[in-house]
């Protein structure tokens, strides 16, 4: 398994390209950025690509809704462009009360439009012409530098229609806030079904997770940080039926029980946080590396717990990656 960082965007900027140039020199197979409320991931991403020679970089994810395919395609492209070649797209659908709140989007079939979306970045990135869905069309064409047709895609998902397309028509599969359990049980067979579909093999196919971590610290003030955390993904639906299937039904309904923030967020119990972070100390963490490993992640992406800082986490799991020898990799060390 590979160790990866997943770098908050909020803060300094120097603090944001000091995390990426820590990643790069400790052997991490990629830095990667969200793209929700704070900096733009792509404006970021080139930034971090010009900072840094080694690490690949990636969105974990950006909202297909927030650009059209033409203008996706386009990002993407820049960013490896700038990068030379280190850039791997990562997709969602992001929620329906952002996409709506915020961008002004409606989601109305999300797998569908999804793999619409695909098929014409793929077209764009390859120099072909697009093919015209119900959702998205585009005559776009990018001229003028270099494309590179085999720049990988990867899919967020949590629902089995939506991992069964990532595994069909994608080069991996982001997760966010999955147990490990879930991975194993629910998210390898769905991929491999879509895999199957489209002839293939779970060979090659990433299967990354991003996960909530925190190197020492005093505790009370790091579990306040993950529920703070975890109380926005409870409140969104697609999370729900995630963590209902993972056998989280309790948290859920005592989350439900009332509308008071704080009483929410007491309901979220240290076992549901331990489950789904990595806290403690640097043995600690590593054998929630070793927990995800186990359960067939191929790629794990450490980001902070809100609050605390990452490069402590950063530092410990480059120490496991030295130990084994090979860059971006743990294996045995842990």
């Amino acid at each position: 398994m590979h160790l990866s960082a997943h770098i908050p965007l909020d803060g300094p900027n120097e603090k944001i390209l000091s995390l990426a140039r820590l990643a790069d020199s400790l052997g991490f197979q990629s830095v990667n950025c969200g793209h929700i409320a704070s900096r733009d991931s792509f404006t970021t991403l080139g930034a971090i690509a010009v900072q840094t020679r080694h690490v690949a970089l990636g969105t974990s994810v950006a909202p297909i809704y927030t650009r059209t395919p033409a203008s996706m395609a386009q990002s993407a492209a820049t960013v490896d462009d700038l990068s030379g070649g280190r850039f791997r797209l990562g997709l969602g659908v992001g929620h329906r009360v952002t996409m709506g709140d915020w961008h002004g989007q409606r989601i109305g079939r999300p797998t569908a439009e999804m793999r619409e979306y695909v098929s014409i970045v793929r077209a764009i990135l390859a120099g072909q012409q697009a093919p015209a869905g119900e959702r998205w069309s585009s005559t776009f064409a990018l001229t003028g530098f270099r494309r590179r047709a085999d720049l990988p895609i990867h899919l967020a998902g949590l629902s089995p229609a939506m991992l069964r397309l990532a595994g069909e028509i994608a080069d991996g599969v982001v997760l966010w806030s999955t147990p490990p359990e879930y991975i194993r049980d629910v998210v390898l067979p769905e991929v491999a079904a879509g895999r199957a579909q489209a002839g293939r093999s779970l060979d090659g196919f990433a299967v990354q997770a991003v996960v909530a971590s925190a190197c020492g610290g005093e505790r009370a003030a790091v579990l306040e940080g993950a529920r703070m955390a975890l109380h926005r993904y409870l409140g969104l639906p697609f999370y729900r039926a995630m963590f209902a299937a993972a056998g989280f039904s309790a948290q859920i309904e005592a989350y439900e029980a009332t509308s008071n923030r704080e009483a929410q967020k007491a309901a979220i119990g240290e076992d549901f946080i331990e489950t789904l972070c990595l806290l403690g100390g640097e043995d600690d963490l590593l054998d929630g590396i070793r927990r995800y490993e186990q359960a067939g992640t191929t790629e794990l992406l450490l980001a902070s717990v809100p609050g605390t800082d990452l490069e402590p986490v950063l530092r410990a799991a480059g120490r496991a990656i030295t130990n084994d020898g090979a860059a971006g990799s743990v294996a045995e060390a842990v």
